[in-house]
């Protein structure tokens, strides 16, 4: 009899029960088993990857610089590259993008290989049970039957906070008023009482992502294709092959998690959370209906080059497993996480606040990258700046998530993992994405081993043992601060993490190290040929152009092809070059972003 049957027949609680579909769930479960918790996963799909396969958001956005490659997203990464046989550059809306199958094999591949870790799939939640400040037991149905599973710890991992309702724990749901917390893109008191857009959008819209199968034997219809109600301006902005091409995939497989009058769903958002079975059931048939709409509609003025995708399991394989929720439920936490936490502290190359207690103790555990980017219907909602020029591109500017915002206010043994934890509305637009939540759900899950380990509340635990934890982990060293000057690879990325851990003072409003005493104990700077290989890197030579616009593209006798890259000291290298330089790059050319993705400046 296994251990977690034994528990099962003895009343004996399980040490650890992660909770959820989601990626969070995912990378908290794997994390804990790590560290010798025994920990039972439940979901209730099929997959366990959440958006990362599940959803079939396989091309991601954010933590794409070789500094923010960290925890359990770096090394989903470094894996990813070596099981996709034609790289990770295939499309333009991400440096990466990956088959949902072969990221679920990965991550399947990581909880088998875990004595600790039992997974159970298909699971519904049936109920929770709360004693006063404690969760005692859940409720599932599993092929049928009915189990009571007794707990020392919860995790949520879920992309809706499923667990919240259930334990009659104080969540949020929805917008938050300006003076709430002093947020700059938030509306006023006044407009959201009177506004009624924000009773017909109570969250971001979600997508039910499909996916399509490229003919690239077959030419791209001509540009000038028309789509029908209500994809009729679909491809307007970009056209249609870069509307097709955005998402991607190896093998000419493509995403179509499309945002301008594409597949995203914005009709009876109420429902997301409803309690009543049939309203989230008509609530996901439509979506579905909708996703498959855009992808006929797409196909139909395709010329034979678009058709369905074969990925998922089911009777329509080119449909996701789950939909892309970017908003749900959000925890009532000892800690929120809003706009004004995220926004860099000054223009260019900046960072936002590092989270400090009372003594002026970092208690950052993860850190974010993206920019801040809502999904609504009409006009983009106007929000502030959360993004600086860096290597050629545009990216986000890097924030902090305080482990406070994990915990309950009120639950002294529960963990949020996924997007659901302590985050406002507004702020949700940055923190919501894949690389950022497999960080945090490691942090959950390296917060639930210390906890149990020394039996105490989450709460009591010393955020510096999870931040050394979490830094010194032999598989997946997580950043916790955020700096764009060491990259994972290089030899002094922990030293200058812990620098700006014991001297946050020490970390610019850049994001830099800055005094000299502190640089000389970290070590030199990485240099602009150091990077790792990659194997579908090869040498470009030609004259470098720069642009107004901090933009750059190699010249050649045949072509000019922009060039990017997501390595620091390749960015100080491109910013010391002068215009038409002579130069000899090792860089990886993406066919679709159309650029150069530059690894190593060679001269």
């Amino acid at each position: 009899m296994n251990a977690f049957l034994s528990a099962r027949s003895t009343n004996e609680a399980i040490p650890l029960i992660v909770w959820g579909g989601g990626t969070g769930a995912l990378a908290a479960a794997v994390q804990a088993a790590r560290l010798g918790v025994r920990t039972l996963l439940l979901t209730p799909g099929p997959w366990l990857g959440g958006m990362v396969s599940a959803a079939g958001v396989s091309a991601p956005d954010g933590h794409e610089l070789s500094c923010w490659q960290t925890g359990l997203w770096g090394a989903f990464l470094r894996e990813m590259a070596v099981v996709e046989p034609s790289g990770l550059d295939q499309n333009w809306v991400s440096c990466f993008g990956f088959h949902p199958s072969r990221a679920e094999q990965v991550l399947q591949g990581w909880v088998n290989d875990l004595p600790d870790l039992e997974w159970w799939s298909l699971v519904e939640l049936k109920s929770l049970s709360r004693k006063a400040d404690r969760l005692v037991s859940i409720e599932v149905e599993r092929e049928g039957r009915c189990h009571q599973l007794h707990f020392n710890l919860l995790i949520d991992g879920s992309d809706l906070g499923d667990t919240l309702p259930f334990g009659e724990i104080s969540h949020c749901w929805g917008w938050e008023a300006k003076e709430t917390w002093n947020e700059p893109s938030a509306p006023s008191a006044l407009r959201l009482e009177n506004d009624p857009f924000f009773a017909r959008q109570p969250v971001q819209s979600p997508t039910w992502v499909v996916m399509g199968q490229l003919d690239e034997s077959r030419q791209p219809p001509a540009p000038n294709s028309s789509l029908p109600h209500p994809f009729k301006q679909a491809t307007e902005r970009f056209g249609f092959e870069r509307t097709v091409t955005y998402g991607r995939l190896p093998g000419g497989l493509v995403m179509l998690n499309w945002p301008h009058n594409g597949n995203d769903w914005h009709h009876g958002l109420e429902g997301v959370c409803s309690t009543e079975v049939e309203i989230r059931n008509e609530l996901a048939e439509a979506m579905q209906s909708h996703s498959l709409a855009f992808l006929d509609a797409l196909q139909n003025n395709s010329n034979g080059w678009l058709k369905p995708g074969n990925v998922f399991p089911g009777s329509n394989p080119s449909l996701a497993l789950m939909p892309y929720w970017r908003e749900g439920r959000r925890l009532a936490g000892m800690k929120t996480v809003s706009e004004t936490d995220l926004l860099p502290l000054t223009s260019g190359k900046s960072r936002g606040l590092l989270p400090l207690d009372k003594q002026g103790t970092c208690t950052s555990i993860a850190v974010g990258s993206y920019t801040n980017d809502h999904h609504y219907p009409g006009e983009d909602w106007p929000l502030a700046a959360k993004n600086c020029q860096w290597g050629g591109r545009w990216t986000g500017t890097p924030f902090c998530i305080p482990y406070g915002a994990l915990l309950s206010s009120e639950v002294e043994n529960l963990l949020m993992a996924d997007k659901a934890f302590s985050v406002s509305h507004m702020a949700n637009g940055a923190t919501r994405l894949q690389p950022m939540i497999f960080n945090l759900g490691q942090a959950a899950g390296v917060a639930a081993a210390l906890a149990l380990g020394n039996n105490i509340a989450p709460a009591d635990l010393n955020v510096a043992d999870i931040q050394q934890t979490l830094l010194r982990d032999p598989l997946a060293p997580a950043a916790v601060v955020p700096i764009w000057d060491w990259p994972i690879w290089h030899p002094s990325w922990r030293s200058a993490q812990e620098a700006v851990l014991k001297d946050p003072d020490c970390l610019s409003q850049h994001g830099t190290i800055e005094f000299s005493n502190i640089q000389a104990q970290i070590g030199a700077l990485p240099k602009a040929d150091q990077a790792p290989i990659n194997i579908h890197a090869r040498e470009f030579r030609g004259s470098l152009r720069i642009q107004p616009d901090a933009t750059y593209s190699l010249e050649t006798s045949n072509e000019s092809l922009p060039v990017i890259t997501l390595e620091p000291a390749v960015n100080s290298w491109l910013e010391s070059c002068h215009d038409h330089q002579n130069v000899c790059l090792l860089a990886v050319l993406n066919h679709w972003g159309p650029w150069l993705r530059v690894i190593r400046a060679l001269a």
